[in-house]
């Protein structure tokens, strides 16, 4: 049986891990229970957290425990890493919220029958603590020059750092003492960004605890322009269908660099990894075979395989020409707004098409929107129910982006 170290390593998860042979060899021998912490800042995972979604179902299927940790009280104050100013301070009832969203998204893709893996929120232990004893059991234990010399703080020390933020690593270190416990979980998974966070828990362990514990980070999924993946001119892909349609996955995947294909099929997909090294060898135009491949079996894993077929129709018929509306994305408007008439750079800001009206102005110009397959070649035009056809329109914004609108 195939190591599931060995698995990640060959598809190019593994950023840093700590102890790398001793791990390898316990994950070789017997079930080790791990975690991973997501914070509950929206109602939705995205695309950004499918490389960690993935390495759980990788963990899952070679035997091994997952523990998806819901962030309920860690997100109350908000981590730190990545940021140039303070996270927006949440509501509770707001965090609770996209927590609950957040654990029936967890159920679609991981196997919670049995104890097969466990989904716990931090709220529970953390909400409740006693300052000055979290403190004097948790707090003596951490270095503030140390944690100075980390990234996630000395970036921010021009602009101000907030001691509110400043706690958040002890918090999170908590968290892997609290799951060890618990449930004896030895490793803890996360971005690149989170190493030190980790190396935070993995002390306290072995300070408190006299155990031993495991950490391992994955390389932040970036694009190969250096764009974080998942992030578009729309904004976030989300993997709630009602946030981000199948469709707008299926064409965002299928949209990807040449570059990219490889590695995205190798960390997105079970593909096997003989099968991802020759379609990512393909060159010219077949490499659009790839990508089709890339974004089926993405969208057949968020989605199911129902909507990535229709999916690949709906894009197939668009590329050919055909009218075939399949999954193309759609807004149903009142009609009373076209009875009076909206000015094309309203409407297409307000359909999420562009950021604002100098965006639209300029694709306008530049031959970029289409309404029915004729060019909008008026930054004044505006659109009537004289544009609609059957109570339908369709626009395009440049070659590939698709959006209906429906009265």
């Amino acid at each position: 049986m195939t190591n599931v170290f060995d698995t990640l390593s060959e598809r190019g998860f593994i950023d840093q891990v700590t102890f790398e042979d001793e791990l390898r060899e316990l994950l070789g021998k017997e079930s080790v229970t791990f975690y991973i912490g997501f914070d509950a800042t929206a109602d939705s995972l995205t695309l950004g957290h499918w490389v960690q979604l993935m390495a759980m179902m990788h963990m899952q299927r070679a035997g091994h425990r997952p523990i998806a940790l819901l962030g309920g009280g860690t997100t109350m104050i908000g981590d730190p890493s990545g940021r140039t100013d303070m996270r927006q301070v949440m509501t509770k009832e707001f965090i609770d919220n996209n927590a609950k969203r957040f654990k029936a998204q967890f159920e679609r893709f991981l196997d919670f029958s049995d104890d097969k893996a466990i989904m716990v929120n931090n709220a529970d232990w953390l909400l409740d603590l006693n300052y000055l004893a979290f403190m004097r059991e948790i707090g003596v234990h951490f270095s503030v020059n140390r944690m100075l010399t980390m990234d996630s703080y000395k970036n921010r020390l021009e602009k101000g750092l907030t001691f509110f933020e400043f706690g958040y690593l002890l918090l999170q270190s908590y968290d892997f003492l609290e799951l060890y416990r618990r449930y004896n979980c030895q490793l803890q998974l996360g971005g690149s960004d989170q190493w030190s966070n980790i190396l935070g828990g993995y002390e306290l362990i072995r300070k408190l605890e006299n155990g031993k514990s495991y950490a391992m980070t994955f390389k932040l999924l970036t694009t190969a322009s250096g764009v974080k993946m998942g992030k578009t001119e729309k904004g976030t892909i989300w993997l709630d269908a009602e946030k981000t349609p199948p469709y707008e996955l299926y064409q965002y995947l299928r949209n990807v660099d040449d570059r990219d294909v490889e590695k995205f099929l190798a960390l997105l997909t079970f593909l096997p990894m003989d099968e991802v090294r020759r379609l990512g060898s393909l060159e010219g135009s077949e490499i659009n075979t790839a990508k089709e491949i890339l974004a089926f079996e993405v969208t057949k894993l968020v989605h199911g395989e129902e909507e990535a077929t229709k999916s690949q129709k709906a894009a197939r018929a668009l590329f050919s020409g055909s009218k075939e509306e399949g999954s193309i994305p759609y807004t149903q408007m009142d009609k009373s707004i076209f009875e009076e008439g909206i000015g094309i750079l309203d409407l297409l800001t307000s359909l999420g098409l562009t950021k604002s009206n100098s965006e639209g102005r300029r694709l306008v110009q530049q031959g970029g929107i289409s309404i029915d397959d004729v060019k909008v070649d008026s930054i004044q035009k505006i659109i009537t129910l004289d544009d609609f056809k059957e109570g339908k329109m369709m626009i395009r914004k440049g070659k590939k982006v698709y959006h209906q609108v429906r009265i």
